[in-house]
């Protein structure tokens, strides 16, 4: 690790925080800089991308919005709703068309087939292909048309997609919306937004939406998809100083997309194998140490069956998080290890799905983010290929390779920015040496031990331990020390 000053005082920065990311995507085989080849071809885009295909709709004129974070600005997809006379809705998913523009193995692409997706600190974005692209002429913005694959789901009253098709078209934003505060609105605890108001039918549109999304929600979870909470805390920045932490909330907003990205994600795999494609599947395996997650339960005085069972995972993680909220994002974690982390694989039509446990799906890929992962940008490429009826973009033995890579890159981008949260939590709270705080012990070593306080929800080492300490016990700790350059934050057990 580059040191940032020698000066036993200094005084750190968001560009201290950005440098240390920097330094952290080197260290992983990551490159936080485009090259000055990647300039040279970006100054020769000056227009989104145009094509004359005549199989290209014209969908300018739906009700088309964004739902994103609040400070999103690589919008990947738009989302619309048609009530349909029999009861059934038509629920349409706009993908940002990336490949019109991007060119397999220009120097953007060579760049974005690098680092695999875009990496996010609170310091600073790293963004998988230049802002140019992925914050203006490849995205979704607002009353601007866009190129756009559309996948169109009829979606039945009680949340099963009976038909799918995918096309190519072009598309416009209505609205650009934040999942907080559609969320708000949606549960009645907040008014609409400006941008919600101020476009006829979005209200409508949005219910309907988060009406579907429910109902696919409920489907899912009772076919047995896993409902986790990973403790992922944010710094949040008010000019270049570090005023705060905070922990995303799971919310109606959130969980709108997700349920309409996992629904498209999966028409996607099904139009790949009915076309009889070889294709880049997102899988997470039956896990090898279910004993383990039997064992788990068991200590909590529950029961899962011998073999690997989703359903009944997914209901004991149920009961769980009812009992026991404060304690569920340590459980989630410790679940997520048992079984493994997602990984990409080459799936070739006629051979048997790995499938994606957490989910409870058989056939699954990511398809839904092009301008920020890599993964989707391969898919929409093989999708263009079958459309266009040209030869596949990638041939087998190369997406065999591009699997094992983005697989490794992901575990790589997981690292860094893991790496540069416990920079900014030791950067916040810095000043606060000396002080107790309530927490959790969520990890035990023979001389130590790992806590998580709440309020700011942080993680950091309890120096010394007694025999008193368990895992999952609330405990009052004191602040020892903080090292922001290494991440280190040092507590102590402290008496009440």
């Amino acid at each position: 690790m580059t040191k940032i000053s020698s000066h036993r005082h200094h005084q750190f920065t968001r560009a201290d925080l950005a440098h240390i990311a920097s330094i952290a995507m080197q260290e992983r085989g990551l490159e936080p800089e485009f090259s000055p080849e990647v300039h040279n071809q970006l100054d020769l885009i000056a227009a989104p991308g145009q094509d004359d295909d005549p199989s290209i709709q014209d969908l300018t004129d739906l009700l088309w919005c964004s739902l994103d974070n609040d400070d999103s600005k690589d919008l990947d997809q738009l989302t619309v709703s048609i009530a349909l006379p029999d009861g059934t809705t038509k629920i349409l998913v706009a993908i940002a068309d990336v490949d019109v523009l991007i060119k397999k193995d220009s120097p953007i692409d060579d760049h974005a087939k690098i680092n695999t997706a875009s990496v996010y600190t609170s310091a600073r974005i790293f963004p998988m292909l230049p802002e140019k692209l992925s914050t203006n002429l490849s995205s979704l913005n607002p009353d601007e048309v866009r190129l756009a694959l559309v996948t169109e789901m009829i979606i039945s009253k009680d949340g099963i997609v009976q038909e799918s098709l995918i096309y190519r078209a072009k598309v416009m934003n209505r609205a650009k919306l934040a999942y907080d505060a559609i969320s708000a609105w949606i549960e009645g605890i907040g008014s609409a937004p400006a941008a919600l108001c101020s476009v006829k039918g979005m209200e409508e549109q949005l219910r309907a939406q988060d009406r579907v999304a429910q109902l696919l929600r409920k489907r899912r979870h009772d076919a047995g998809s896993l409902h986790l909470e990973i403790f992922q805390p944010k710094a949040i920045f008010k000019n270049n100083k570090i005023v705060g932490i905070q922990e995303q909330v799971q919310n109606r907003g959130r969980q709108l997309i997700e349920e309409f990205m996992i629904a498209v994600n999966e028409s996607t795999a099904h139009f790949l194998l009915k076309h009889q494609v070889p294709s880049l599947r997102r899988v997470v395996r039956s896990p090898d140490r279910w004993l383990r997650i039997v064992e788990l339960a068991r200590q909590y005085g529950d029961t899962l069956p011998a073999d690997p069972d989703s359903r009944a995972l997914s209901e004991f993680l149920a009961r769980r998080l009812k009992v026991d909220p404060i304690r569920f994002p340590d459980l989630s974690l410790v679940v997520v290890k048992l079984m493994g982390p997602g990984e990409y694989v080459l799936e070739r039509p006629g051979a048997e799905a790995i499938g994606h446990f957490g989910l409870a799906v058989q056939d699954y890929t990511h398809s839904t983010a092009p301008n920020r992962r890599y993964p989707d940008l391969i898919t929409l490429r093989m999708i263009k290929s079958i459309l266009q009826r040209k030869p596949l973009a990638y041939e087998t033995k190369e997406l065999q390779g591009l699997a094992e890579h983005c697989t490794k890159q992901e575990d790589a981008i997981r690292k860094v920015e893991r790496r540069v949260r416990k920079s900014e939590a030791a950067l916040f709270l810095e000043p606060y040496i000396g002080k107790t705080f309530d927490g959790i012990i969520t990890g035990i070593a023979p001389n130590n031990g790992w806590v998580r306080i709440f309020n700011p929800p942080a993680e950091g080492m309890l120096m010394s331990r007694t025999q008193l300490v368990d895992i999952g016990r609330k405990v009052h700790v004191q602040l020892v020390s903080t090292n922001v350059e290494m991440g280190f934050i040092n507590f102590a057990l402290a008496s009440k």
